[in-house]
């Protein structure tokens, strides 16, 4: 179950991208593109034994009378009341009720063995703490106990898509917490990623709390294993052309042995 970001074009809406930051920003949906790419991946394989179910978070981040604003209070499809604290933190807030939607499938049909994901250029401290040329992926619970970021460093590894592996944290849950009677949870400082400790790992706890997915730890009674993939680095250079991440290592991960063998497959 996949989850991307598809901001067509990130203006930063009404908390503006100024000074020359705007640029290249119509690259903020290879997230969506990565969805895409790897249904296209399941065309062209067609593995056997495994239903994947996709959502691309289409929307734009205008600024004009109907863009939303900064201490707005948006409530999630989860019943979370979020105080918005930077409009340019758009992306979560795209993926949050589509998760939503992911986790409520995943239990209602009693779907088998379900890994959920979301794909995003979330942020630029991705790329501040990893570098440009690599995509970081980070657990919930369940998903950290059947070690699914070391499956896909490992994928990654083999085909040169490659991954590093981030740890969601206590404080990074702790950070989205609402800080009136009026929220439960706040979407984001008024910092860049960049400049805000955990800048990364604070959006994929944001997700979690936002859609209700905390509720399915590994003391759940229906646990769900939850991966975020931030692709701000690893989505390729602008200009330039982007790479496709991170199509080839989930495939790899997740299709490989379920490809038959008279294809013509290097996977």
């Amino acid at each position: 179950m996949i989850v991307g970001k598809g901001v067509t074009y990130d203006t930063g809406g009404a908390d503006i991208k100024a000074g020359g930051f705007m640029a290249g920003m119509h690259r903020d949906k290879c997230g969506a593109a990565a969805t895409a790419g790897f249904f296209q991946t399941l065309n062209i394989l067609r593995p056997k034994g495994i239903r994947v179910i996709g959502s691309m978070c289409m929307v734009r981040n205008s600024v004009g009378a109907e863009c939303y604003v900064s201490d707005e209070i948006i409530t999630s499809r989860a019943g979370k009341r979020i105080r918005i604290g930077n409009t340019d933190a758009e992306g979560r807030m795209a993926m949050t009720d589509p998760l939503c939607l992911m986790k409520e499938r995943a239990v209602k049909e009693n779907l088998v063995n379900p890994y959920l994901f979301t794909i995003a250029t979330l942020t630029g401290h991705a790329i501040r703490a990893m570098g440009p040329s690599y995509s970081i992926v980070m657990d919930n619970g369940p998903a950290r106990k059947d070690m699914v970021a070391q499956k896909l460093f490992a994928a990654g590894e083999k085909l040169a898509d490659p991954f590093e592996i981030s740890t969601i944290r206590r404080e990074d849950f702790e950070f989205n917490k609402g800080k009136s009677e009026y929220e439960d949870l706040l979407q984001a400082n008024n910092a860049p990623s960049t400049m805000t400790n955990r800048g990364h790992q604070v959006p994929a706890a944001f997700m979690i709390e936002a859609s209700g997915l905390e509720k399915h730890g590994i003391d759940s009674a229906t646990p769900l294993r939850y991966s975020h993939i931030d692709i701000a680095g690893s989505s390729g250079p602008f200009p330039g052309i982007p790479t496709g991440a991170p199509i080839v290592a989930l495939a790899k991960a997740f299709l490989s042995t379920r490809i038959s063998r008279d294809r013509d497959t290097h996977l």
